[in-house]
């Protein structure tokens, strides 16, 4: 029932980007995804509604050189994020293999900056994050692996609308959805894509571009 809601409400209703109409030129913009709130605004004296969007909260979380990594790193940033275990059996591999291929495209510049976030808290610690890392192909801090509580790292899982959850049916003993989650410089969500499906993987790259031209 939980995935079908966070997918039903969050996603599926903003698949395709919006284009702004002008006399002069076409703007294409990307949905924002997540809850919003109307919110009464003072400007010129007159009260105005404004719109208060999802954005993600302040985390701290350990990373694969033991560094702390906060909400803070990404302070007027791009980013993409997903979650994941390093002995995951299923989809796991293919996903961060498929975010490599983004990874390799940006890692060289200050545009765009990756954060994965393990849901095994028993078993992924610094060192073996660094490792799996290392073995990706990882060759700088613009791509972090991340640990922390089940109750934290689950908890940021919610905010990014993605599902997780200790299973031990489940291949690994973790189930959890396969979303690459792009994330704007004033932390709301822009997009969510099948990070197994090639299809999916293009369509990100296609979108950050157009992210990254917003000012």
């Amino acid at each position: 029932m939980l995935k079908s809601i966070q997918i039903g409400a969050s996603f599926l209703i903003g698949l395709t980007t919006f284009t702004i109409s002008s006399c002069q030129s076409n703007t294409v913009t990307l949905p924002i995804y997540g809850q919003r709130e109307p919110v009464e605004k003072i400007i010129d004296g007159k009260t105005v509604i404004d719109t208060l969007y999802h954005t993600i909260p302040p985390f701290k979380f350990l990373n694969q050189d033991s560094v702390y990594i906060t909400d803070k790193n990404f302070d007027n940033k791009v980013y993409i994020a997903n979650f994941f275990f390093t002995h995951c059996p299923s989809i796991c591999p293919t996903m961060n293999r498929n975010l490599l291929k983004v990874y390799e495209q940006y890692k060289d510049s200050d545009q765009v900056y990756f954060l994965s976030h393990s849901i095994d808290f028993k078993y992924d610690q610094p060192h073996v994050l660094k490792e799996y890392a290392n073995k990706l192909g990882v060759s700088n801090d613009h791509w972090n692996f991340v640990m922390g509580s089940k109750a934290d790292i689950y908890g940021i899982a919610n905010q990014y609308l993605v599902y997780t959850a200790e299973d031990k049916n489940a291949p690994g003993g973790y189930d959890h959805q396969g979303y690459l989650v792009l994330v704007d410089k004033q932390k709301r969500i822009r997009g969510a894509y099948d990070g197994t499906n090639d299809e999916q993987v293009a369509k990100l790259q296609k979108e950050l571009a157009i992210l990254l031209e917003e000012k």
